[in-house]
């Protein structure tokens, strides 16, 4: 197992930064999952501590060994690809021995390896296969399987799972986090997929703009977001946002609707809550109107307008027998969850 610190690192192409005075530590054995949206310097971010990307400045160290001007090969790392990069001549079981090659293992002692491998990673069957024969979470794992062979001190795992379609992806996701979890590897993963990222991650690294925004737990992350940029961005619907004043006893949305929210916080704010916090009655006197009803199964996704904005709720679809398009509801939510960021820096408040 290994342990990973960024110190300073920057990443500039010319006068445009990718990734900017990024400092942190990755703790032997963790799994960490950095997630932002697509530019925010992610992807570059992993690929400096691969050795794929140089540094334009800092300093990159693995096992406390500064690693920033090595090569790939000599950093004690092993990335699993987007495209997986399989060699399509070779079989599951030559994939998965090709890194032993490098290191002249003896033939027998290789195959045995691979093999046991294989069988840790459900592929035992398959390994005379080559990957054109095999489904795109079988060949996720082999390309898996290769990396694991090489006994890193470090896995880096670029959006492996992109590529699947969504029933495999979650069966997918269960076995990495499953075998991490097994083999105790320090592991670092970059994704877009913020659902992907709460359930994979001992630590969430939320990015945006080549900075790091957040960093905890994914229950704290999701719980007490410190931006409303944190706020929208994780969570499944997001979380609604409503301009408007506290007086001290109730938040005033712009549009004049009123709800009862105690604070020592007065002014001009925005307020945050999530989804499934939100309850809706009917009543013929109630600010929102129904505006779309999406039913997921068990539950359903409702939106309502207010005035000119939205607010989203998640309700036990059983409870939705007085609830259709265009009826009129009254709108509450628990004031202990609900969240106040300022207009103006749009952080955090409460």
């Amino acid at each position: 197992m290994g342990t990973v610190s960024l110190k300073n690192v920057k990443k500039s192409y010319g006068s445009t930064a990718i990734v900017e005075d990024l400092s942190l530590d990755f703790p032997e054995g963790s799994f960490t999952v950095l997630v932002g949206p697509s530019g925010c310097g992610k992807s570059t971010t992993l690929r400096m501590i691969a050795g794929l990307e140089t540094v334009s400045a800092g300093q990159v160290k693995i096992n406390g060994k500064d690693v920033t001007d090595l090569d790939p090969k000599d950093r004690d790392v092993a990335m699993v690809f987007q495209n997986y990069a399989l060699y399509p001549h070779l079989t599951v079981l030559e994939n998965i021995a090709f890194p032993l090659r490098a290191t002249k293992t003896p033939r027998e002692e290789a195959r045995q390896k691979s093999l046991s491998v294989a069988e840790s990673l459900g592929l035992g069957h398959l390994t005379s296969r080559k990957p054109k024969d095999l489904s795109g979470g079988q060949q996720q794992r082999v390309a898996i399987g290769r990396a694991i062979i090489r006994e890193p001190a470090v896995f880096l795992f670029d959006e492996p799972l992109s590529n699947l379609d969504a029933k495999l992806r979650v069966e997918t996701r269960s076995e990495l986090l499953a075998l991490q979890r097994k083999l105790g590897v320090t592991s670092i993963y970059v994704t877009h997929d913020q659902e992907e990222a709460m359930t994979l991650s001992d630590r969430m690294v939320v990015m945006k703009d080549g900075k790091i925004v957040q960093l905890g737990s994914p229950l704290e992350v999701y719980t007490k977001p410190n931006s409303v940029f944190v706020a929208t961005f994780v969570g499944s619907p997001k979380m609604t946002i409503l301009r408007g004043m506290s007086d001290g006893q109730n938040f005033t949305h712009e549009r004049g609707s009123q709800f009862k929210f105690p604070s020592d916080i007065t002014g001009p704010v925005l307020l945050g809550v999530r989804p499934e916090e939100i309850a809706l009655e009917p009543s013929n006197e109630g600010q929102g109107r129904i505006e779309l009803i999406e039913l997921l199964g068990p539950r359903a996704v409702i939106t309502v307008s207010l005035g000119e904005s939205s607010v989203v709720a998640v309700v036990e679809a059983q409870k939705l027998h007085n609830i259709f398009l265009g009826s009129r509801v009254s709108i509450s939510f628990s004031t202990i969850s609900a969240h106040l960021f300022s207009e103006d820096t749009q952080l955090r408040l409460n």
